[in-house]
């Protein structure tokens, strides 16, 4: 009996180390692999990209030090897993929350010398911004700084471009291309379900951007338009970009649901709606389809606009998009 204890307890100890060897061999292996691709990242440097301004923007290594100048691009570089190299972010930057702890640079009027204190080793810019402020991200090159100006996108595709950009700028161009690969099978998911919609259930949408007394809305070219053809619904809107309607014109094309995407900034958005002078005849107002989506997700050109697309379908066909 006291051999079979002895034996017990060998065979029990022999277990233990076989396990902890085990554990031992497969963190070896996930810090060989760690080691494997921070050794190819670096070894994609260094780089060079063509911006949206068509300046050859050289990077000499992969930046440690990442100051983001608009909210999309911050959204995209915590996408890409650099939350820890983002040391700037403008002040409208909120999302994701990691972002309200990061040094602030200003808004629209940037400040340089807090951008070059923080001593990035990539700034990224923005094309929508760019030709307003090239004095201020002249001084940036000036001091040193490598500054890329990401294109400002207005389509899915373009928004994948960006992505992309910022990947092998930030040296994680397989994240980048997996990001871009999830993103476009979850909007084929929403098109494949969008294209059950019969013919006869297809709904008429008008998208309020801004609110009356100076009603904006999206029309052709334009990322909401992308999205309602994306759900197979119809934009009201013929015009191109973000033309300001007359109210009557809105009650006359008689959308089938109205869509507001300025809740966050204005008090009781689709209340408003439904107590306009003349509105209440609007089919979406009389069969209480007016709906409020978040307006970051449906116009940041970031990771979280095919979120943006469901959420709008939801509003629009939320028998369908449940």
């Amino acid at each position: 009996m006291k051999k079979f204890y002895s034996l017990l307890l060998a065979m029990l100890l022999a277990a233990g180390v076989l396990a902890g060897c085990g554990e031992s061999a497969e963190q070896s292996k996930q810090k060989a692999e760690e080691g494997q691709k921070a050794s190819e990242e670096e070894s994609a440097f260094p780089v060079t990209i063509k911006d949206a301004l068509d300046n050859e923007v050289v990077i000499e290594s992969k930046p440690e030090r990442i100051v983001s100048m608009i909210p999309s691009n911050t959204e995209i570089a915590f996408g890409l897993g650099l939350g820890q190299e983002v040391v700037g972010v403008s002040d409208f930057d909120n999302y994701p929350a990691e972002a309200a702890e990061k040094e602030k640079i200003g808004g629209m009027e940037f400040n340089v010398e807090k951008i070059i204190s923080l001593n990035p080793d990539l700034v990224l810019a923005h094309a929508s911004s760019a030709h307003n402020s090239e004095a201020g991200l002249q001084q940036l090159r000036d001091a040193g700084v490598t500054v890329l100006v990401v294109n400002d996108a207005k389509s899915f595709e373009q928004v994948f471009e960006s992505i992309e950009m910022i990947g092998i700028a930030a040296g994680v161009k397989e994240d980048a291309e997996q990001l871009v690969a999830d993103m476009k099978s979850k909007l084929d998911e929403i098109k494949t379900k969008a294209q059950r919609i019969k013919e006869d259930d297809r709904q008429s949408v008008f998208v309020e951007v801004s609110p009356a007394p100076e009603i904006y809305t999206a029309g052709k070219d334009t990322f909401m338009d992308e999205m309602l053809s994306a759900i197979n619904a119809e934009n009201i809107i013929t015009e191109e970009g973000w033309p300001k309607m007359d109210p009557e014109a809105i009650i006359e094309r008689n959308p089938d649901v109205i869509i507001t995407t300025h809740g966050y900034y204005t008090e009781d958005a689709v209340g408003n709606i439904i107590s306009r002078d003349g509105w209440q005849d609007i089919s979406a107002v009389k069969n209480k389809q007016v709906a409020d989506v978040d307006s970051d997700m449906v116009t940041r050109s970031g990771p979280r606009i095919i979120e943006g697309v469901e959420e709008l379908a939801k509003a629009v066909y939320p028998d369908v998009f449940k």
